[in-house]
Protein backbone atom coordinates (compact mmCIF):
# COMPACT_ATOMS: atom_id res chain seq x y z
CA UNK A 1 0.00 0.00 0.00
CA UNK A 2 1.41 3.39 -1.06
CA UNK A 3 1.04 5.95 1.76
CA UNK A 4 1.47 9.66 0.96
CA UNK A 5 1.28 12.99 2.76
CA UNK A 6 0.03 16.11 0.95
CA UNK A 7 0.51 19.60 2.30
CA UNK A 8 -3.01 20.56 1.26
CA UNK A 9 -6.49 20.81 2.77
CA UNK A 10 -8.42 17.59 2.40
CA UNK A 11 -10.96 19.15 0.00
CA UNK A 12 -8.22 19.93 -2.53
CA UNK A 13 -6.75 16.42 -2.60
CA UNK A 14 -7.92 14.27 -5.46
CA UNK A 15 -8.94 10.78 -4.35
CA UNK A 16 -11.81 8.46 -5.19
CA UNK A 17 -12.90 7.86 -1.59
CA UNK A 18 -12.83 10.03 1.55
CA UNK A 19 -12.47 8.54 5.02
CA UNK A 20 -13.98 10.23 8.04
CA UNK A 21 -13.78 9.10 11.66
CA UNK A 22 -16.91 10.07 13.59
CA UNK A 23 -17.35 10.03 17.35
CA UNK A 24 -20.74 9.66 18.99
CA UNK A 25 -20.75 13.37 19.86
CA UNK A 26 -19.82 14.46 16.33
CA UNK A 27 -22.45 12.14 14.87
CA UNK A 28 -25.21 14.22 16.47
CA UNK A 29 -24.46 17.10 14.08
CA UNK A 30 -23.12 15.17 11.12
CA UNK A 31 -24.46 16.51 7.76
CA UNK A 32 -25.27 12.95 6.60
CA UNK A 33 -26.79 11.83 9.90
CA UNK A 34 -30.26 10.97 8.48
CA UNK A 35 -28.73 8.83 5.72
CA UNK A 36 -26.27 7.16 8.08
CA UNK A 37 -29.01 6.49 10.63
CA UNK A 38 -31.13 4.91 7.93
CA UNK A 39 -28.21 2.61 7.14
CA UNK A 40 -28.02 1.57 10.81
CA UNK A 41 -24.89 3.55 11.67
CA UNK A 42 -24.59 4.50 15.35
CA UNK A 43 -20.93 5.65 15.52
CA UNK A 44 -19.96 2.60 17.58
CA UNK A 45 -16.22 2.05 17.68
CA UNK A 46 -14.95 0.57 14.37
CA UNK A 47 -18.49 0.48 12.92
CA UNK A 48 -18.24 1.26 9.20
CA UNK A 49 -20.75 2.71 6.77
CA UNK A 50 -20.04 3.50 3.11
CA UNK A 51 -22.03 6.26 1.40
CA UNK A 52 -20.97 5.41 -2.12
CA UNK A 53 -23.13 8.12 -3.67
CA UNK A 54 -21.02 10.65 -1.73
CA UNK A 55 -17.74 8.73 -2.13
CA UNK A 56 -17.56 8.76 1.67
CA UNK A 57 -16.50 6.04 4.09
CA UNK A 58 -17.44 6.71 7.72
CA UNK A 59 -15.95 4.87 10.70
CA UNK A 60 -17.08 5.18 14.30
CA UNK A 61 -14.38 6.05 16.81
CA UNK A 62 -14.29 6.41 20.56
CA UNK A 63 -12.56 9.79 20.63
CA UNK A 64 -11.57 9.42 24.28
CA UNK A 65 -9.46 6.36 23.58
CA UNK A 66 -5.76 5.96 22.84
CA UNK A 67 -3.69 5.54 19.68
CA UNK A 68 -4.38 1.80 19.83
CA UNK A 69 -8.02 2.44 18.98
CA UNK A 70 -7.16 4.62 16.00
CA UNK A 71 -4.66 2.02 14.80
CA UNK A 72 -7.16 -0.82 14.89
CA UNK A 73 -9.97 1.36 13.47
CA UNK A 74 -7.78 2.32 10.50
CA UNK A 75 -6.93 -1.34 9.93
CA UNK A 76 -10.65 -2.16 9.89
CA UNK A 77 -11.27 0.67 7.40
CA UNK A 78 -8.49 -0.43 5.07
CA UNK A 79 -9.67 -4.04 5.00
CA UNK A 80 -13.17 -2.84 4.09
CA UNK A 81 -11.93 -0.37 1.46
CA UNK A 82 -9.79 -3.06 -0.17
CA UNK A 83 -13.00 -4.89 -1.05
CA UNK A 84 -14.40 -1.89 -2.94
CA UNK A 85 -13.44 -0.76 -6.42
CA UNK A 86 -11.72 2.50 -5.43
CA UNK A 87 -8.02 2.98 -6.18
CA UNK A 88 -7.34 5.81 -3.72
CA UNK A 89 -8.51 6.99 -0.31
CA UNK A 90 -7.84 10.26 1.51
CA UNK A 91 -8.03 11.20 5.16
CA UNK A 92 -7.51 14.21 7.42
CA UNK A 93 -5.06 14.26 10.31
CA UNK A 94 -6.23 13.53 13.82
CA UNK A 95 -3.28 15.34 15.44
CA UNK A 96 0.37 14.30 14.86
CA UNK A 97 0.14 12.00 17.89
CA UNK A 98 -2.48 9.92 16.06
CA UNK A 99 -0.64 10.02 12.71
CA UNK A 100 1.75 7.16 13.56
CA UNK A 101 -1.15 4.94 14.60
CA UNK A 102 -3.08 5.70 11.41
CA UNK A 103 -0.10 4.88 9.19
CA UNK A 104 0.44 1.59 11.03
CA UNK A 105 -3.24 0.82 10.58
CA UNK A 106 -2.86 1.25 6.82
CA UNK A 107 0.40 -0.64 6.28
CA UNK A 108 -0.14 -3.44 8.80
CA UNK A 109 -3.89 -3.73 8.29
CA UNK A 110 -3.57 -4.05 4.50
CA UNK A 111 -1.01 -6.87 4.73
CA UNK A 112 -1.83 -10.03 2.78
CA UNK A 113 0.33 -13.13 2.29
CA UNK A 114 -0.69 -14.79 -0.97
CA UNK A 115 2.55 -16.41 -2.16
CA UNK A 116 0.94 -19.85 -2.15
CA UNK A 117 -2.34 -18.80 -3.81
CA UNK A 118 -2.66 -19.96 -7.43
CA UNK A 119 -5.08 -17.12 -8.15
CA UNK A 120 -4.43 -14.22 -5.74
CA UNK A 121 -7.09 -11.53 -5.69
CA UNK A 122 -5.47 -8.10 -5.95
CA UNK A 123 -7.20 -5.09 -4.43
CA UNK A 124 -8.00 -2.02 -6.48
CA UNK A 125 -6.97 0.19 -3.55
CA UNK A 126 -3.32 1.13 -3.98
CA UNK A 127 -2.95 4.59 -2.46
CA UNK A 128 -3.83 6.24 0.86
CA UNK A 129 -3.28 10.00 1.08
CA UNK A 130 -3.16 11.97 4.32
CA UNK A 131 -3.75 15.70 4.43
CA UNK A 132 -1.55 17.93 6.61
CA UNK A 133 -4.83 19.44 7.80
CA UNK A 134 -6.54 18.24 10.97
CA UNK A 135 -10.17 17.17 10.95
CA UNK A 136 -11.05 20.41 12.80
CA UNK A 137 -9.49 22.57 10.06
CA UNK A 138 -6.25 23.39 11.89
CA UNK A 139 -2.93 22.51 10.25
CA UNK A 140 0.16 20.63 11.33
CA UNK A 141 3.87 21.23 10.68
CA UNK A 142 4.63 19.31 7.48
CA UNK A 143 8.25 18.62 8.46
CA UNK A 144 7.09 16.94 11.64
CA UNK A 145 4.53 14.85 9.78
CA UNK A 146 7.03 13.81 7.10
CA UNK A 147 9.45 12.65 9.79
CA UNK A 148 6.71 10.58 11.42
CA UNK A 149 5.66 9.14 8.06
CA UNK A 150 9.16 8.07 7.01
CA UNK A 151 10.00 6.53 10.37
CA UNK A 152 6.70 4.70 10.69
CA UNK A 153 6.87 3.31 7.15
CA UNK A 154 10.32 1.85 7.83
CA UNK A 155 9.16 0.19 11.05
CA UNK A 156 5.85 -1.06 9.57
CA UNK A 157 7.54 -2.47 6.47
CA UNK A 158 10.10 -4.23 8.66
CA UNK A 159 7.19 -5.78 10.57
CA UNK A 160 5.69 -7.01 7.29
CA UNK A 161 9.12 -8.33 6.25
CA UNK A 162 9.07 -10.48 9.39
CA UNK A 163 5.51 -11.62 8.69
CA UNK A 164 6.58 -12.78 5.22
CA UNK A 165 9.46 -14.81 6.66
CA UNK A 166 7.31 -16.41 9.37
CA UNK A 167 4.59 -17.33 6.87
CA UNK A 168 6.89 -19.21 4.52
CA UNK A 169 6.60 -22.98 4.70
CA UNK A 170 9.24 -25.26 6.27
CA UNK A 171 10.30 -26.62 2.86
CA UNK A 172 10.89 -23.09 1.57
CA UNK A 173 12.41 -21.51 4.68
CA UNK A 174 14.94 -24.10 5.79
CA UNK A 175 17.91 -23.18 8.00
CA UNK A 176 20.04 -22.81 4.86
CA UNK A 177 17.44 -20.57 3.22
CA UNK A 178 17.20 -18.48 6.37
CA UNK A 179 20.96 -17.94 6.13
CA UNK A 180 20.64 -17.01 2.44
CA UNK A 181 17.89 -14.52 3.35
CA UNK A 182 20.11 -13.00 6.04
CA UNK A 183 23.00 -12.69 3.60
CA UNK A 184 20.78 -10.91 1.07
CA UNK A 185 19.55 -8.57 3.80
CA UNK A 186 23.15 -7.80 4.74
CA UNK A 187 24.05 -6.94 1.15
CA UNK A 188 20.99 -4.73 0.67
CA UNK A 189 21.37 -2.89 3.98
CA UNK A 190 25.16 -2.71 4.27
CA UNK A 191 25.34 -5.05 7.26
CA UNK A 192 28.08 -7.44 8.27
CA UNK A 193 27.05 -11.09 7.99
CA UNK A 194 28.69 -14.21 9.41
CA UNK A 195 27.24 -17.69 8.88
CA UNK A 196 28.41 -20.80 10.74
CA UNK A 197 27.62 -24.17 9.16
CA UNK A 198 27.90 -27.54 10.93
CA UNK A 199 31.70 -27.47 10.84
CA UNK A 200 31.72 -23.98 12.29
CA UNK A 201 29.30 -24.99 15.03
CA UNK A 202 31.49 -27.96 15.89
CA UNK A 203 34.55 -25.72 16.06
CA UNK A 204 32.66 -23.45 18.48
CA UNK A 205 31.60 -26.46 20.60
CA UNK A 206 27.91 -25.62 20.17
CA UNK A 207 26.80 -29.19 20.75
CA UNK A 208 23.35 -28.44 22.18
CA UNK A 209 22.30 -26.63 18.99
CA UNK A 210 23.91 -29.31 16.82
CA UNK A 211 22.04 -32.05 18.67
CA UNK A 212 18.65 -30.44 18.05
CA UNK A 213 19.32 -30.33 14.31
CA UNK A 214 20.81 -33.79 14.08
CA UNK A 215 17.62 -35.56 13.00
CA UNK A 216 16.90 -33.21 10.08
CA UNK A 217 17.91 -33.43 6.43
CA UNK A 218 18.47 -29.65 6.63
CA UNK A 219 21.59 -28.90 8.71
CA UNK A 220 21.58 -25.96 11.14
CA UNK A 221 23.07 -22.53 10.62
CA UNK A 222 24.08 -19.82 13.04
CA UNK A 223 23.51 -16.33 11.64
CA UNK A 224 25.21 -13.18 12.92
CA UNK A 225 24.18 -9.84 11.41
CA UNK A 226 25.87 -6.64 12.61
CA UNK A 227 25.11 -2.95 12.13
CA UNK A 228 28.05 -0.79 13.19
CA UNK A 229 27.71 3.00 12.89
CA UNK A 230 30.56 5.29 13.89
CA UNK A 231 30.65 6.24 17.57
CA UNK A 232 27.55 4.29 18.66
CA UNK A 233 25.84 5.37 21.87
CA UNK A 234 25.06 1.79 22.90
CA UNK A 235 25.83 -1.78 21.84
CA UNK A 236 22.80 -4.07 21.73
CA UNK A 237 22.73 -7.85 21.23
CA UNK A 238 19.54 -9.50 19.96
CA UNK A 239 19.09 -13.29 20.00
CA UNK A 240 16.37 -15.05 18.02
CA UNK A 241 15.11 -18.61 18.16
CA UNK A 242 14.95 -19.77 14.53
CA UNK A 243 13.28 -23.18 14.57
CA UNK A 244 12.24 -23.36 10.92
CA UNK A 245 10.05 -26.30 11.88
CA UNK A 246 9.44 -28.15 15.13
CA UNK A 247 7.97 -31.64 15.01
CA UNK A 248 8.82 -32.12 18.67
CA UNK A 249 11.56 -34.56 17.77
CA UNK A 250 11.28 -38.02 19.30
CA UNK A 251 8.98 -36.51 21.96
CA UNK A 252 6.64 -36.09 19.00
CA UNK A 253 3.93 -33.44 19.05
CA UNK A 254 0.31 -34.41 18.43
CA UNK A 255 -0.70 -33.96 14.79
CA UNK A 256 -2.83 -30.90 15.47
CA UNK A 257 -0.02 -29.29 17.47
CA UNK A 258 2.38 -29.60 14.53
CA UNK A 259 0.20 -27.40 12.34
CA UNK A 260 1.51 -23.80 12.43
CA UNK A 261 4.94 -24.91 13.68
CA UNK A 262 6.53 -22.98 10.82
CA UNK A 263 6.00 -20.06 13.21
CA UNK A 264 8.64 -21.42 15.59
CA UNK A 265 11.21 -19.31 13.73
CA UNK A 266 9.42 -16.05 14.61
CA UNK A 267 12.04 -14.96 17.14
CA UNK A 268 14.83 -15.33 14.60
CA UNK A 269 12.76 -13.52 11.98
CA UNK A 270 12.01 -10.71 14.46
CA UNK A 271 15.66 -9.92 15.16
CA UNK A 272 16.32 -9.83 11.42
CA UNK A 273 13.45 -7.36 11.00
CA UNK A 274 14.68 -5.21 13.89
CA UNK A 275 18.21 -4.88 12.53
CA UNK A 276 16.79 -4.18 9.06
CA UNK A 277 14.83 -1.21 10.41
CA UNK A 278 17.73 -0.01 12.61
CA UNK A 279 19.98 0.21 9.55
CA UNK A 280 17.33 2.03 7.50
CA UNK A 281 16.59 4.47 10.33
CA UNK A 282 20.36 5.00 10.64
CA UNK A 283 20.22 4.86 14.43
CA UNK A 284 23.52 5.58 16.17
CA UNK A 285 23.36 2.26 18.03
CA UNK A 286 25.51 -0.77 17.29
CA UNK A 287 23.22 -3.78 16.93
CA UNK A 288 24.12 -7.45 16.64
CA UNK A 289 21.42 -9.97 15.65
CA UNK A 290 22.09 -13.66 16.22
CA UNK A 291 19.78 -16.39 14.92
CA UNK A 292 19.96 -20.09 15.70
CA UNK A 293 18.37 -21.58 12.57
CA UNK A 294 17.54 -25.26 13.13
CA UNK A 295 14.92 -27.83 12.17
CA UNK A 296 13.80 -30.30 14.88
CA UNK A 297 12.86 -33.59 13.21
CA UNK A 298 12.89 -37.33 13.82
CA UNK A 299 15.29 -39.89 12.36
CA UNK A 300 17.59 -42.68 13.50
CA UNK A 301 20.13 -39.96 14.26
CA UNK A 302 17.82 -37.66 16.24
CA UNK A 303 18.76 -36.63 19.76
CA UNK A 304 16.89 -38.46 22.49
CA UNK A 305 15.38 -38.14 25.94
CA UNK A 306 18.09 -39.30 28.39
CA UNK A 307 20.87 -37.69 26.33
CA UNK A 308 23.22 -35.36 28.16
CA UNK A 309 24.41 -32.44 26.04
CA UNK A 310 27.32 -30.07 26.64
CA UNK A 311 26.58 -26.43 25.77
CA UNK A 312 29.07 -23.89 24.53
CA UNK A 313 29.67 -22.44 28.00
CA UNK A 314 30.59 -25.92 29.28
CA UNK A 315 27.42 -26.64 31.23
CA UNK A 316 25.78 -30.02 30.79
CA UNK A 317 22.07 -30.48 30.07
CA UNK A 318 19.96 -33.53 30.77
CA UNK A 319 17.36 -33.99 28.02
CA UNK A 320 14.02 -35.25 29.23
CA UNK A 321 11.89 -33.91 26.41
CA UNK A 322 13.12 -33.25 22.86
CA UNK A 323 10.19 -30.85 22.32
CA UNK A 324 11.89 -28.43 24.72
CA UNK A 325 14.43 -27.78 21.97
CA UNK A 326 14.32 -24.01 21.53
CA UNK A 327 15.98 -23.39 24.88
CA UNK A 328 18.81 -25.77 23.88
CA UNK A 329 19.45 -23.79 20.72
CA UNK A 330 19.29 -20.49 22.62
CA UNK A 331 21.71 -21.81 25.26
CA UNK A 332 24.46 -22.13 22.65
CA UNK A 333 23.58 -18.96 20.74
CA UNK A 334 23.58 -16.96 23.99
CA UNK A 335 27.02 -18.34 24.81
CA UNK A 336 28.40 -17.57 21.36
CA UNK A 337 26.93 -14.05 21.31
CA UNK A 338 28.29 -13.10 24.74
CA UNK A 339 31.72 -14.44 23.85
CA UNK A 340 31.88 -12.43 20.62
CA UNK A 341 30.13 -9.16 21.57
CA UNK A 342 30.44 -7.09 24.74
CA UNK A 343 27.01 -5.47 24.78
CA UNK A 344 25.23 -2.96 26.98
CA UNK A 345 22.02 -5.00 26.76
CA UNK A 346 21.11 -8.55 25.76
CA UNK A 347 17.57 -9.36 24.56
CA UNK A 348 16.29 -12.73 23.33
CA UNK A 349 13.06 -13.44 21.43
CA UNK A 350 11.56 -16.90 21.24
CA UNK A 351 8.30 -18.74 20.66
CA UNK A 352 9.42 -20.73 23.65
CA UNK A 353 6.47 -22.13 25.60
CA UNK A 354 2.80 -22.87 25.29
CA UNK A 355 2.76 -22.18 29.03
CA UNK A 356 3.20 -18.47 28.29
CA UNK A 357 -0.12 -18.52 26.41
CA UNK A 358 -1.74 -20.28 29.38
CA UNK A 359 -0.44 -17.54 31.67
CA UNK A 360 -1.02 -14.45 29.51
CA UNK A 361 -3.35 -15.45 26.68
CA UNK A 362 -2.68 -15.53 22.94
CA UNK A 363 -2.03 -11.82 22.38
CA UNK A 364 0.59 -11.00 25.00
CA UNK A 365 4.39 -11.32 25.10
CA UNK A 366 5.89 -12.64 28.32
CA UNK A 367 8.70 -10.47 29.70
CA UNK A 368 11.20 -12.10 32.06
CA UNK A 369 14.57 -11.32 33.60
CA UNK A 370 16.28 -10.14 36.79
CA UNK A 371 16.10 -6.36 36.35
CA UNK A 372 12.65 -5.18 37.43
CA UNK A 373 13.15 -1.58 36.27
CA UNK A 374 14.41 -2.70 32.85
CA UNK A 375 11.46 -5.05 32.38
CA UNK A 376 9.03 -2.27 33.28
CA UNK A 377 10.43 -0.06 30.52
CA UNK A 378 9.55 -2.80 28.05
CA UNK A 379 6.00 -3.16 29.34
CA UNK A 380 5.52 0.59 28.94
CA UNK A 381 7.09 0.87 25.50
CA UNK A 382 5.16 -2.20 24.36
CA UNK A 383 1.89 -0.50 25.27
CA UNK A 384 2.83 2.66 23.37
CA UNK A 385 3.86 0.58 20.33
CA UNK A 386 0.62 -1.40 20.27
CA UNK A 387 2.12 -4.65 21.60
CA UNK A 388 0.83 -6.20 24.80
CA UNK A 389 3.45 -7.30 27.35
CA UNK A 390 3.14 -8.95 30.74
CA UNK A 391 5.87 -9.63 33.31
CA UNK A 392 6.26 -13.11 34.76
CA UNK A 393 8.28 -13.25 38.01
CA UNK A 394 11.33 -15.38 38.77
CA UNK A 395 11.70 -17.04 42.14
CA UNK A 396 14.29 -19.36 43.68
CA UNK A 397 11.82 -22.17 44.28
CA UNK A 398 10.90 -22.50 40.61
CA UNK A 399 14.58 -22.70 39.78
CA UNK A 400 14.78 -25.91 41.83
CA UNK A 401 12.37 -27.57 39.40
CA UNK A 402 14.99 -27.72 36.62
CA UNK A 403 17.63 -29.30 38.86
CA UNK A 404 19.15 -32.48 37.43
CA UNK A 405 20.69 -35.32 39.43
CA UNK A 406 22.59 -36.38 36.31
CA UNK A 407 23.80 -33.11 34.76
CA UNK A 408 24.10 -29.43 35.62
CA UNK A 409 20.53 -28.63 34.58
CA UNK A 410 17.48 -30.35 33.09
CA UNK A 411 15.79 -29.02 29.94
CA UNK A 412 12.28 -29.37 31.42
CA UNK A 413 10.71 -28.77 34.80
CA UNK A 414 9.90 -31.63 37.16
CA UNK A 415 6.39 -30.17 37.64
CA UNK A 416 3.89 -29.06 34.96
CA UNK A 417 3.43 -25.54 36.31
CA UNK A 418 5.09 -22.21 35.62
CA UNK A 419 6.55 -23.55 32.39
CA UNK A 420 7.27 -20.17 30.81
CA UNK A 421 9.22 -19.08 33.89
CA UNK A 422 11.17 -22.32 34.30
CA UNK A 423 12.13 -22.14 30.61
CA UNK A 424 13.50 -18.62 31.17
CA UNK A 425 15.28 -19.81 34.31
CA UNK A 426 16.89 -22.52 32.20
CA UNK A 427 18.22 -19.79 29.88
CA UNK A 428 19.54 -17.96 32.93
CA UNK A 429 22.14 -20.72 33.26
CA UNK A 430 23.69 -19.44 30.04
CA UNK A 431 23.76 -15.74 30.87
CA UNK A 432 27.12 -14.44 32.08
CA UNK A 433 27.13 -12.93 35.57
CA UNK A 434 27.94 -9.44 34.29
CA UNK A 435 24.96 -9.57 31.89
CA UNK A 436 22.23 -10.82 34.22
CA UNK A 437 20.94 -7.33 35.03
CA UNK A 438 21.17 -6.34 31.35
CA UNK A 439 19.24 -9.32 29.94
CA UNK A 440 15.53 -9.58 29.11
CA UNK A 441 13.81 -12.67 27.71
CA UNK A 442 10.69 -12.29 25.55
CA UNK A 443 8.43 -15.31 25.14
CA UNK A 444 6.42 -14.53 21.99
CA UNK A 445 4.72 -17.93 21.69
CA UNK A 446 1.27 -16.37 21.91
CA UNK A 447 1.87 -13.05 20.21
CA UNK A 448 3.91 -14.11 17.16
CA UNK A 449 1.21 -15.92 15.17
CA UNK A 450 -2.55 -15.80 14.84
CA UNK A 451 -5.13 -17.91 13.06
CA UNK A 452 -7.83 -15.24 13.35
CA UNK A 453 -7.60 -11.52 12.61
CA UNK A 454 -7.29 -9.12 15.56
CA UNK A 455 -6.21 -5.49 15.81
CA UNK A 456 -3.86 -4.82 12.84
CA UNK A 457 -3.08 -8.52 12.42
CA UNK A 458 -4.31 -10.80 9.67
CA UNK A 459 -3.91 -14.59 9.51
CA UNK A 460 -0.34 -15.77 10.11
CA UNK A 461 2.76 -14.08 11.48
CA UNK A 462 2.28 -10.82 13.38
CA UNK A 463 5.85 -9.50 13.49
CA UNK A 464 5.73 -9.52 17.30
CA UNK A 465 8.65 -7.76 18.92
CA UNK A 466 9.61 -5.50 16.02
CA UNK A 467 7.65 -2.32 16.76
CA UNK A 468 8.19 -2.35 20.52
CA UNK A 469 11.90 -3.09 20.18
CA UNK A 470 12.48 -0.24 17.77
CA UNK A 471 10.54 2.11 20.02
CA UNK A 472 12.61 0.94 23.00
CA UNK A 473 15.89 1.44 21.13
CA UNK A 474 14.93 4.94 20.01
CA UNK A 475 13.70 5.92 23.48
CA UNK A 476 16.31 4.30 25.75
CA UNK A 477 19.51 4.45 23.70
CA UNK A 478 19.75 8.18 23.16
Amino acid sequence: MNVKLYNQPLAKIGAELTLEFVSAAAFETHPHRPLLTQAGFKADHEQICALHEHRLLVCGIDAAQSDEYYRSAMATVIRAAMNYGYSSLKCSQYTPERFRALIEGVVLGSYKFESYKSDPKPSALSEVIFSSENNDGSSNAVDTLEGILNQTLIISKATNFVRNLVNQTPDDMTPQQMAITADALAQNNNLECTILDVNGLEDEKMFAMLSVGRGSAHPPRLIHLAYKPENPKKVITLIGKGLTYDSGGLSLKAATSMVTMKMDKAGGCAVMGIIKAVSELKLDIEVHAFVGAVENMISGNAYKPDDVLRAKNGKTIEVRNTDAEGRLVLADVLGYAQENVKADYLFDYATLTGACMVALGPYTTGVMGHNEALKQTWVEVGASAGEYCGMLPFNRHLKKLIKSDLADVCNVSSKPYGGAITAALFLDNFIDEDMKEKWVHFDIAGSAYTESAWDVHTYGGTGAGVRMSLNWLMEHCK
